[in-house]
């Protein structure tokens, strides 16, 4: 039935390029085109009526077996091109890869499929190198670019992973471009002429440029760009590697850096000859200090620098190092000046290699001054002494003020304490209505005690912070009249009978950036200063100036003043006044306020009389200086 009309068949199936096998729907083949006999390697004859497996790998077997059954049933035309894994089995065992297209027929009632087949192994095994090579290409540390020179502006068209990364920029942003965009608007270099004039040649070269990355950082590139030619002669490509050099710069600046040191070095460095002895290099420091050149110095040893060394004795002393005995050698001598003035020096003497020749180095210190040494010592003993004295004083010093500091806190505690503990006392015993204005006196005794320690702790732990150097100052913008309202509201509740606090004109406009908590301190200070020092029945007044640099607050009251002998220690931690012995303080507030102005950049200043009344004056820069 299939061989009816068999010239026209076999004249269409030899006109196919592809290799042709016709299986029945037992996998018998039942037709076979010389395409196929030259891709299995089989004759015709060899493969009529033979299972289809026969030219099928073995381990594909199964797998087949149940894909020809579904697609028999489906009846539906499949290409397997796109598959990755269709693979052939030759005469000689070889396994080939195959590329195939089913086309299922019926004749008469009975099915068939033709397989169209293509040997892809040439190709596949093409296909594979180039992924190798690109492969190689992106996991090349160095970066790597081809671009199209047959194009307008020599594009890029293919990058690896090393050139993104050095450069920073994304694929989106390479593609397509011209090299010349790593130069930013830096490109007035030599080394770009240079590339430019070898690619308008077609011929290789190799430059270094400054280029720079996506966030403008600077890198030195060294690139090396080659034409790819085609057969016509015609430059198609140029490929370019390119390596940051930006490391191997630096540290070729620093060696050449530390050359200079060396060279312009004061101190005296020398190099001379193991054999010959004569100097081959000085810096500028040896040949400043013995009035020499350099080339007069080339024409000497170190034989005619010393005063009492001769040749013979000065090789004896160099032979442990030839004879790698010691690895240096450390000595004193007298070297001569060129104006025939000596100095004492001491010489560091080590074996080098230069050119694979032995060289001697040696480092020369002038000793003039440390020869002096027994007047040093004497002047250094001398300061050493004054300086124990005065560390002695200062710890002698800083046992009485830990003393002072405990007796203070004993005291200022103490007596609050008690006031606390006896009006608590004496408000359980009024307990009769008509007792609340004693019970009223009483709790706003121990609200005052407890404001007044809280006062003493918050000193004490700010002069905490000032001593550590953990205080840190928190700026910002806000207005005058905020601070002075809180400071002044704070205050009101310390005031004594007929005492009044005279708020200051003209404020509500006045700004500062400081730091507003540590200038509430200040004020507060100072005011609560100025009520506890005055007496019932006194005004405190406060003014204000501001410029468009400074702000200057005074604080004036009528209390019992300063005493002149006691005004120089008034900022001292600690110190009170001889006339406020009975009153109430702990001789630090002062000494905060004084700190914290010069820390700001702002000033305390006062005066005062005695039984009359003190101003303190402060002023704090309007803008702080972070």
């Amino acid at each position: 039935m299939l061989h009816q009309n068999k010239k026209i068949f076999n004249i269409l199936l030899e006109t196919v390029s592809e290799g042709v096998i016709i299986v029945d729907s037992h996998q018998k083949i039942v037709e076979v085109n010389g395409a196929a006999e030259i891709i299995f390697g089989y004759q015709k004859n060899e493969l009529l009526h033979k299972e289809l497996q026969t030219i099928i790998p073995p381990e594909y077997h199964k797998k087949h077996q149940n894909h020809f059954k579904g697609f028999i049933k489906s009846e539906v035309r499949r290409s397997m091109k796109e598959s990755s894994d269709i693979y052939g089995l030759k005469k000689n065992g070889n396994k080939i890869a195959i590329e195939v297209e089913l086309n299922p027929f019926t004749i008469e009632g009975n099915n068939f499929v033709m397989a169209l087949i293509d040997d892809v192994s040439e190709r596949k095994e093409i296909e594979k190198n180039l992924m190798l090579k690109s492969s190689a290409l992106q996991s090349a540390s160095n970066g790597i670019v081809i671009t199209d020179a047959l194009q307008d502006d020599n594009p890029i068209i293919y990058f690896n992973s090393a050139f993104r990364d050095l450069t920073g920029y994304s694929n989106e942003e390479i593609i397509n471009r011209n090299c010349r965009f790593l130069q930013g608007e830096d490109r007035e270099q030599a080394g770009v002429q240079t590339l430019r004039n070898a690619i308008k040649k077609g011929k290789s070269c190799q430059v270094r440029l400054r280029n720079y990355k996506k966030d403008g950082t600077l890198f030195w590139n060294d690139i090396y760009i080659m034409p790819i030619v085609n057969d016509e002669g015609v430059v198609t490509n140029y490929i370019s590697i390119q390596s940051d050099v930006t490391e191997e710069i630096k540290s070729e600046g620093q060696r050449h850096h530390l050359e200079h040191i060396i060279k312009q070095s004061l101190n005296e460095i020398y190099v001379f000859d193991g054999i010959t002895l004569k100097f081959l290099n000085v810096n500028y420091g040896a040949q400043k200090n013995l009035g020499y050149t350099l080339k007069e110095l080339q024409n000497m040893t170190p034989l005619d620098l010393k005063v009492y060394d001769n040749e013979q004795g000065f090789r004896k002393r160099i032979a442990s190092l030839l004879n790698d005995d010691s690895e240096k050698i450390e000595f004193e001598t007298l070297h001569l000046r060129k104006d025939g003035s000596v100095y004492p020096v001491e010489v560091h003497l080590q074996l080098s290699k230069l050119g694979g020749e032995q060289v001697f180095v040696a480092i020369v210190l002038d000793i003039t001054e440390r020869k002096n040494y027994t007047e040093k010592l004497e002047k250094t003993v001398e300061e050493r002494t004054k300086q124990l004295e005065a560390a002695l004083s200062k710890e002698k010093e800083l046992n009485e003020l830990k003393t002072k500091f405990l007796s203070l806190v004993s005291h200022e505690f103490k007596t609050p304490l008690s006031g606390i503990l006896t009006s608590s006392m004496l408000l359980g015993k009024y307990k009769r209505t008509e007792d609340q204005e004693k019970r009223d006196k009483h709790v706003k005794i121990i609200g005052d005690k407890v404001q007044y320690l809280t006062t003493i702790l918050n000193d004490f732990l700010s002069l905490e912070r000032l001593e550590t150097g953990r205080l840190n100052y928190q700026f910002s913008h806000f207005k005058l009249s905020k601070v002075i309202d809180a400071v002044i509201y704070n205050a009101n509740m310390l005031l004594k009978d007929g005492q009044f606090i005279k708020y200051p004109d003209n404020i509500d406009h006045l700004s500062l950036y400081q730091d507003e908590k540590i200038l509430a301190v200040v004020l507060s200070n100072l005011i609560n200063n100025s009520i506890l020092y005055s007496e019932p029945h006194t005004v405190i007044s406060i003014t204000v100036h501001q410029d468009d640099q400074i702000t200057t607050i005074a604080v004036e009251d009528q209390s019992i003043g300063i005493p002149l002998e006691d005004q120089k220690n008034i900022f001292e931690r600690y110190f009170r006044a001889r006339n406020v012995s009975t009153i109430q303080g702990t001789g630090i507030g002062l000494n905060i306020v004084k700190n914290h102005l010069e820390n700001l950049g702002g000033t305390v200043r006062f005066t005062s009389e005695e039984n009359v009344g003190t101003t303190f004056t402060i002023t704090i820069p309007n803008k702080a200086s972070e």
